[in-house]
């Protein structure tokens, strides 16, 4: 089926990169929708391109080249409707995936990988986010203009989809930046207990370094040097010295 359409059209209509658009011409209207395509688990892309003439839609085959007759503007409602259904019950899916991570990460009995796991649903749901938000401009472009010709109700209740989708897109990212926020708190707490544990360490063993070096000198005149008792004379000093030090740490750690 072959129309007269500017050239420049027509590589817009081969592009499959090219963002939802709707474009009205004296003779015809061009309708661009770039979805998300739920793919079992996966989100991938699916680019529609749809001629509005005589009040039929025609939608284009990129692999053909050509155009095909969908019908009217009901079934064209009805091609996308199931479409955009199926986008609506991913987010679903994916809005109890982070309930459920939300629950773990507080009860501190998160199973795998966090991090892997707020990557994989961010990025499914910023693609998600980035298509919806340019489908809502498009959808509502096309639905002004032949708003006259549309079963009203029905239309509205496809853009009302399309925007949910977005809007829940878009409510699902900021839930999981917050979760991150908070992953991030618990493992800064993680890291400073860690690391302060490791500064107590190592303030208790500096005076016994600093001892046990004095002693470990190859010079001479060092005391109890020749005395056969000296290792343990020097070993009851060490605790001797070291208990109150000890001691005040522990005070130290009780008024924190």
């Amino acid at each position: 089926m072959h129309f007269q359409i500017d050239p420049y059209l027509l590589d817009d209509l081969l592009n499959s990169e090219h963002p939802s658009d709707f474009q009205n011409y004296k003779d015809y209207a061009i309708f661009i929708l770039r979805l998300p395509f739920i793919n079992k688990e996966r989100v991938d892309v699916m680019s529609y391109a749809f001629l509005i003439h005589g009040g039929k839609v025609y939608r284009y085959d990129r692999k053909r080249r050509d155009f095909e007759e969908l019908g009217d503007f009901a079934a064209l409602h009805s091609y996308l409707d199931v479409r955009v259904d199926k986008i609506l019950a991913k987010l679903s899916r994916l809005h109890t995936k982070i309930a459920k991570m939300e629950d773990m990460l507080y009860e501190q009995s998160y199973r795998g990988d966090f991090a892997t796991d707020w990557i994989a649903c961010k990025k499914e749901l910023a693609l998600i986010e980035r298509l919806m938000s340019h489908a809502t401009i498009a959808l509502s472009r096309f639905y002004r203009h032949y708003k006259n010709s549309l079963e009203e109700l029905a239309f509205k209740d496809l853009a009302e989809h399309v925007e949910r989708s977005f809007d829940f897109a878009k409510s699902a990212i900021e839930k999981l930046d917050n979760l991150y926020s908070f992953y991030r708190a618990k493992m800064d707490e993680k890291m400073n207990k860690i690391m302060f544990i490791l500064t107590i360490i190592s303030a208790i063993f500096l005076p016994l370094t600093l001892i046990t070096g004095y002693f470990g000198m190859n010079t001479g005149g060092l005391p109890f040097t020749d005395d056969p008792h000296g290792t343990l004379k020097v070993t009851v000093a060490l605790v001797f010295f070291e208990v109150p030090f000890v001691l005040w740490i522990y005070r130290l750690l009780k008024k924190s």
